[in-house]
This record gives structure tokens, sequence and C-alpha cells, in this order.
């Protein structure tokens, strides 16, 4: 279901074994030459008529694989090679069978960990009610870069010390949510496991200070730099995983493996988790946080504190969502939305327990 690797008939729901080989076609594109035959500017509708018009801009190929590649890339599926075809092709490229693989070594290595940590980040378990509780991660204090030099709301990249904090494992669902405030806004109900949307941040809020009272802990969302000292988990990449966003699919619900056919959130947990135990940092819903909008870094705090001088009524939010393309997933990627904003199935939050300071 990811657009950029479906035929041009899937829109019109005509599904078949064709679809496998114009697949296939699209990836030996990306393999042999690292493009892919579609040009945009991240924009899905964009890039979906693209496809339904075979609209491919196909690179200059390896003669041993350009007569296979156009083969598969056929827009009638009727004269789209068969798999037989395509392995018949392969044989005097020198393909036979997949190579053994070889021997394992003598002795490997422990690899060294690239996160510097003072402490591991250690989980507990908050009850909110007999049946549903939250769990929560603690996290140590340390420094890391924040922000990214690529785009002008996250210039200029600077230090920052963060204080140590705990904050939840899974962005809040439906199931918790429900059983603090008494109400499920969510637009994809009768999902518990999955994360609560439609939430203004104004609704976050009022969750943290009963969650606060019921506890008798001081619940608030996370600042945003305390956020995406969480998400990075010790990393300096474009996501928590590396650069290479080919991957995105193994750690986050977004709209090349949920935006089309599942058009939903998903249930919290299911994807990867970075590497401190967090789950759902890129994707399934944005998460809301407690900072005021600036346009940029200047003049920014560099203590982990809140930024609440900006008299406006938009607020930060981050990490991607189902329905959003791949840069949003970014753990750099920052944006804002108007603070009571209702009815958007995009949006949710998770908490963070702990002293917080502002600025």
């Amino acid at each position: 279901g990811t657009i950029i690797y479906m035929p041009p008939e899937a829109f019109r729901g005509d599904i078949s074994s064709a679809w496998d080989l114009w697949s296939l076609g699209i990836m030996l594109i990306e393999m042999t030459t690292n493009q892919l035959p579609y040009k945009f500017n991240n924009d899905i509708n964009q890039l979906m008529a693209k496809v339904m018009n075979c609209d491919l801009q196909i690179p200059s190929l390896p003669k041993e694989f350009k007569p296979i590649i156009e083969g598969c890339l056929q827009k009638d599926r009727k004269q789209r090679w068969t798999a037989q075809q395509v392995l018949n092709a392969l044989q005097p490229v020198g393909w036979t069978s997949p190579p053994s693989p070889p021997p394992a070594p003598a002795a490997v290595k422990k690899p060294v960990s690239p996160i510097p940590l003072i402490a591991s980040p250690t989980p507990f378990t908050e009850k909110i009610s007999n049946r549903v509780t939250l769990e929560m991660v603690s996290l140590p204090s340390g420094q890391f870069l924040m922000g990214s030099p690529d785009y002008e709301s996250e210039k200029p990249p600077h230090q920052v010390k963060v204080n140590s904090f705990a904050i939840g494992k899974y962005p809040v669902t439906q199931a918790q949510y429900e059983a603090v405030m008494g109400i499920n806004p969510s637009e994809f109900k009768n999902n518990p496991q999955n994360p609560v949307e439609c939430v203004s941040w104004n609704d976050a809020q009022a969750f943290c200070q009963k969650l606060s009272q019921i506890t008798g802990k001081t619940y608030r969302l996370p600042t945003e730099a305390e956020w995406e000292y969480a998400c990075r988990a010790g990393t300096t990449t474009r996501y928590y995983f590396g650069d290479d966003a080919s991957q995105l699919g193994d750690y986050a619900w977004y709209d090349g493996n949920s935006g089309f056919f599942w058009s939903k959130t998903h249930p919290v947990g299911q994807k990867k988790p970075n590497a401190w135990g967090l789950y759902d940092m890129s994707g399934n819903v944005f998460e809301w946080c407690e900072d005021d909008w600036h346009n940029s870094y200047e003049n920014a705090p560099k203590d982990g504190s809140a930024w609440l001088t900006n008299d406006t009524d938009y607020q930060i939010v981050r990490g991607g969502s189902w329905s959003f393309d791949p840069y949003y997933c970014r753990s750099a990627f920052r944006n804002l939305y108007v603070r009571r904003a209702l009815n958007d199935n995009d949006y949710g939050f998770r908490v963070v327990c702990g002293a917080g300071r502002t600025l």
C-alpha cells in the first residue's frame, strides 16, 4: 500500500499478481540507480496523480536490468512481464539462486552503544484505575544538540541541558483518556489502545491536571526540548533510527503505511521503539508540547524549560502522524497549531512527570 510502489490500476481497485511485478520494477530502479521515478514536492495528491497517470521519469538504467524494468513497468498490466519472464531474464545477469550466508565468525565484538548515558532509563507504572495503567520511562539528565541546519524554524542548532524527567512510554491512549476524563473525543472510537486524538492543547492540559490529582504527582506536557531529547535518545541523525527514511515503516505509522487503505491511527507500541524504549515518537499522532510557537530558536532557552514568551494562540506539535509523510517524522521537526483546535484526528499527546520550568 505504499503509494510510490503501487501500479496505476490499483487506484481503480484492479488487484492482481501483476501488481507485484510493477512494485518489483520500481524497486529495481531504486536498487540500481538510487533514485525513484517520480518527482514531487512532498505533496501526496501530486504523487497519487503521477502514479495514476503512469507519469514515470526513469533515470538512465544499467543495460543488464533495463529490459526487466521496462517489462515490469508496462502500464497495461496484461502486457506486463510475469515472474517467470523476470527469472529467465535474470539468468544472463548471473543470478542463479541466493548465495549461502557466510560462516559465522569465531568471535564477534560487542557493538559499542552510540548513546552516551549517565544512567539507564528506568520504567515505572502509574495506576489510573482498577483496569487502566500508564507506563512511564525515567530518563537521565543530559545535554544534546537541539534543532537542525536544514529548515528555518529548526535553526539555529543549539546545545540544551535537560534535567532528568519521566515521560510516557506511549502516547496517551483512548482508554487512558477516558479513565481520567470520563469521555473519549476520538474520531476513531472503540480502539482503546489507539492514541487518543481530536484533543486540543487545552484538553491535554486538563488531562494532566486531573491525572496529577489522581496520582498525587505532577503530570504535565513535555517541553519542546524535553520532547526532542526523549525522541533522539542520544542520536544526532534525522530520525532516531538513522538517516534512511526507507526504514521509517519499521518505527512509525505514517502516510506510507497507514494513509491510503487503512486511513486511521493504530494501536500504540506496534512499531519498534527508540533506543530509550519509547514508542511512536514518530508517526501515529502529532504530540502537543508545552511551549508557545516561535519561528526559530533565536534566544531559545538552553536549560530545557518551556518557552512561553510569545503571546499567540499557537502551540508546538511534534513527531508527525499517520497521515503525513516522512519529512514530518524527523526528530527535529516542529510545527505550530491552534491551542484550542478540536476535531482534528492527527493530534494527540504524551505526558511527562516532574517539576516543570518555564522561561
